[in-house]
């Protein structure tokens, strides 16, 4: 009897670890920077840079970039929710880009750079609503939508950990595109 109870323990010891795992999809410009942004929040456990939002099968950067193929460049974010929540990220999404413009996140412009939140379950969606109403509670025109992730297709190997594996192009991208400068001008410096 013993023996069943202590296999059945550790039969379901391991399932119960893995309900803090929580995914979030966000389209915030340049997924480069996006996937440095939230590499640096503690209880991140992943990150990946790909697009969501559009429709047609098997995207690819170069039909993205384009602009003809509705989709979004995002960052897919794998989080711990036991040790940040999904409204924490949520303000940590806000708080790195800049929700007042349209079709655009700093020098990148187009539909494809739109600041976007991607719900995958029902309760996302009410608490991207509710951060949303909070956001347009401090600026007089908000553009970021919020809608449910199509289907979120990894980016090519080379865009993956891009700002890790060519530092110096990638720093100088973020430094020319304004990117800090505007956030920290829109937020004062908090970075949620």
């Amino acid at each position: 009897m013993y023996k069943r109870i202590l296999l059945l323990i550790c039969f379901l010891l391991p399932l119960t670890g893995h309900a803090a795992i929580e995914t979030a999809d966000f389209g915030m410009g340049c997924f480069w920077c996006a996937q440095s942004d939230f590499d640096k929040l503690p209880g991140v456990i992943k990150t990946t840079v790909g697009y969501d939002g559009g429709t047609s099968p098997n995207p690819t950067y170069e039909t993205v970039s384009a602009g003809t193929a509705h989709y979004v460049e995002s960052i897919q974010v794998t989080f711990d929710n036991e040790k940040v929540t999904y409204p924490q990220v949520l303000n940590y999404f806000w708080h790195h880009i800049d929700p007042t413009t349209q079709d655009s996140q700093f020098c990148d412009h187009g539909s494809q750079y739109r600041s976007a939140i991607f719900y995958l379950t029902p309760t996302q969606k009410q608490q991207a609503l509710a951060s949303l109403d909070e956001i347009k509670k401090q600026f007089p025109a908000v553009y970021t939508e919020i809608t449910p992730s199509t289907t979120f297709y990894p980016a090519e190997t080379y865009h993956q950990d891009y700002y890790k594996k060519n530092p110096v192009r990638y720093h100088y991208y973020r430094w020319s595109c304004g990117r800090d400068a505007r956030v920290t001008k829109i937020w004062g410096g908090k970075n949620g």
